[in-house]
């Protein structure tokens, strides 16, 4: 199946370094065009990012490998007093990789509906302090409860991202 590049020609940006170009298209052989991205990029704090972090919604959270391929996993996540913020026992794969290279991007997809997401790239930073409390609260926020699946002497690490792009898309 082939497939080309248009230029809408709608004053938005490429989707990959974010120039202010035109919005980039997709098209397949025989297909209708689909957007890849357009518009302009959003900030953590708009309603439509907000109103993504404040429901249960899953994330998919991508770290670098220690071989420069790329890991994705489904994690929770909260946006609380201004901190966007993940949660993980200590001793996984994802974060030892963001202790490693704290370059992280994260898609919170609205379960209704996953077309409707909101892309944030940053950097996050890790800390035990307060890991714990951080997972029962991501926990009473998806289950409803205490995070039941604490192992013996497993310990939790809280990541803080510090977002330096924010893209939102609704269709």
């Amino acid at each position: 199946m082939a497939a080309r590049r248009c230029d809408s020609g709608s004053g938005g940006t490429d989707g990959i370094g974010g120039n202010p170009s035109s919005a980039v298209h997709i098209q397949a052989s025989g297909a209708s065009h689909a957007t890849v991205y357009s518009g302009p990029m959003s900030e953590i704090t708009d309603e439509g990012v907000q109103s993504l972090l404040a429901a249960p919604n899953h994330a998919v959270l991508s770290s670098y490998n220690p071989d420069g391929t790329i890991l994705s996993t489904v994690v929770w996540i909260d946006y609380v007093d201004g901190e966007l913020a993940v949660n993980s026992a200590v001793g996984r794969q994802w974060p030892s990789n963001l202790d490693r290279d704290p370059r992280v991007s994260i898609v919170v997809l609205d379960q209704a509906n996953p077309y409707h997401f909101a892309e944030i790239r940053g950097t996050a930073t890790g800390a035990i302090e307060g890991a714990r409390e951080h997972i029962d609260a991501l926990s009473h926020k998806y289950i409803g409860k205490d995070y039941p699946w604490l192992g013996p002497g497993e310990q939790r690490k809280k990541f803080v991202v510090a977002p330096a792009k924010v893209r939102y898309i609704k269709q």
